[in-house]
């Protein structure tokens, strides 16, 4: 295995694939460089979601690895000079090998047998003194606390990350990529490497944890098996493997220091770039997490229940009437809702398993002494009114943790197709909003590839590639009606 940039490729353009994996679904994209302008074309998209077994939920890693080579063999179809493949996915949740093969199918992080692992760490290792050596903001299912009650782990040899377990079966180079590794809560904030002496203290041997890799790593080429069943002998390089990690690469960002970002989808990540992390009293007190970058950056930031309460949401009424929902036609209805709507915490606890959405926000709501909005378009922009409230909220928080004045707030993913959530966003943080790329996560993917393949030459920094996506894709603004503030 190799890192940087080095001169493969030997030009300044050409094409790779990306794989990127959400909670909900899974694409394939072939991303090209061509005259500077970036460009994307999807190749092949495929379900994700919680599969409950027995024991609890999982993932359907099998099917979904399927459904990679898949589109991986479609791909070299439609792009025979493929030059390599980069694999970004969800955090936290990893696959256990035992002598090569795995030992169960993942289990899914909104399993509720996290919540005895969160008392067992404790426990052992205070929060408070936890944040000191992970900088990651308290959420019950970290790796480090699945990996407390999660039985097979004494049986197994290896843990591998999702995007890192896919790039094995694919290569059989067994790593830990940094930017994905960071959110496991077993990596030192301070320098980027294991915390052995934390995982000894909770029960988790050390040798259970591969080697850590940067992105940019080249891991080799697919085995013989898939390069028959793909097409090509495609080289498998590292990315931001954390998907919020690739989104960050995309975002545009003119200035950073004076930026904020909003990576959306089912989740809100709410935050800021940082070249150090921030690991004190206030930012523990204010649930903030230092996660890991690319090139070293650092994303301070907060997670926020994103699009995830309106999907479940149309879910529940699509299962209610037996037919789709026209989401567009929906959201222009909510937008036109008059009046001021009930709000609710987004980020209620009682909100975060699947099932029946709209009955767990009506108790959120009575609980909080108000009543529940009638009928759907209204019932639609008190969810999106909330989210935009709990975004608010953590942008003037990371403004007043970092001391910086942020001028902008850039929405990436597929929230930035939101209309009316990316207005009610400016409107609540009284910030300007420019909305876009939508596809931000391949975006970086992409480039980060493109990058260790040589598209960009041998200095290339994280700023060549932002000017690349500004070059590539034009934002839609949106301007506060509050008459706008900076922070």
């Amino acid at each position: 295995m190799t890192g940087g940039s080095g001169g493969h490729g030997g030009g300044r353009g050409g094409a790779v694939a990306a794989v990127d994996l959400g909670a909900t679904s899974g694409r394939v994209m072939i991303g090209r460089l061509t005259d500077g302008i970036v460009s994307l074309e999807a190749v092949a998209r495929f379900p994700n979601g919680p599969v409950p077994h027995a024991d609890g939920l999982h993932w359907d890693f099998r099917a979904l690895f399927e459904h990679i080579v898949t589109g991986l063999a479609e791909a070299v179809a439609r792009e025979p000079q493929l030059a390599s493949i980069g694999i970004d996915s969800w955090a936290v949740d990893y696959g256990l090998l035992r002598d090569g093969e795995l030992l169960a199918e993942p289990f899914h992080y909104r399993d509720d047998r996290t919540e005895a692992g969160v008392d067992l760490v404790h426990a052992l290792e205070p929060f408070d003194e936890l944040y000191r050596r992970n900088g990651l903001q308290f959420l019950p299912f970290n790796t480090l606390y699945q990996f407390a009650v999660d039985a097979p782990v004494a049986e197994a040899d290896t843990a591998l990350l999702i995007p890192d377990l896919v790039a094995y079966l694919l290569t059989g180079a067994r790593v830990a990529e940094r930017t994905n590794a960071s959110t496991t809560g077993l990596v030192d904030v301070a320098h980027a490497s294991w915390d052995t002496a934390l995982a000894e203290r909770i029960g988790i041997p050390p040798t259970l944890l591969p080697d850590l890799v940067s992105p940019g790593t080249h891991l080799g080429r697919l085995t013989p098996e898939l390069t028959a069943r793909v097409g090509a002998p495609l080289d498998v390089v590292t990315v931001g493997s954390h998907d919020t990690a690739s989104a960050v690469v995309a975002v545009p960002m003119a200035d950073p220091a004076t930026s904020a970002y909003i990576s959306c989808g089912t989740w809100g990540l709410v935050g800021v770039e940082l070249e150090q992390p921030l690991v004190t009293d206030a930012a523990r007190e204010a649930n903030f997490t230092n996660e890991g970058g690319v090139d070293g950056r650092v994303r301070f930031l907060h997670n926020v229940t994103g699009l995830w309460l309106l999907s479940e949401t149309l879910r529940a009424w699509e299962d209610e009437d037996g037919a789709a929902i026209d989401l567009p036609a929906l959201l222009d209805a909510a937008a036109g809702v008059d009046g001021p709507v009930p709000l609710f915490d987004a980020n209620d606890p009682s909100l975060s398993a699947p099932g029946d959405m709209p009955a767990r926000i009506a108790a959120v709501l009575r609980s909080a002494g108000a009543q529940a909005p009638v009928g759907r378009p209204a019932f639609v922009r008190a969810i999106i009114e909330s989210i935009a409230q709990a975004f608010a909220d953590a942008v003037h928080t990371a403004a007043r943790l970092t001391g910086r004045r942020l001028e902008t707030v850039h929405i990436v993913g597929g929230g930035s197709l939101n209309r009316p959530l990316c207005q009610a966003t400016a409107d609540r943080t009284g910030l300007p909003v420019l909305a876009g790329p939508v596809e931000a996560t391949a975006l970086g993917n992409v480039l980060v590839q493109g990058r260790a393949l040589g598209w960009f030459g041998d200095d290339a920094t994280l700023e060549t590639l932002r000017a690349t996506v500004a070059a590539s894709v034009t934002p839609v603004g949106y301007e506060p009606r509050n008459g706008g503030t900076s922070l």
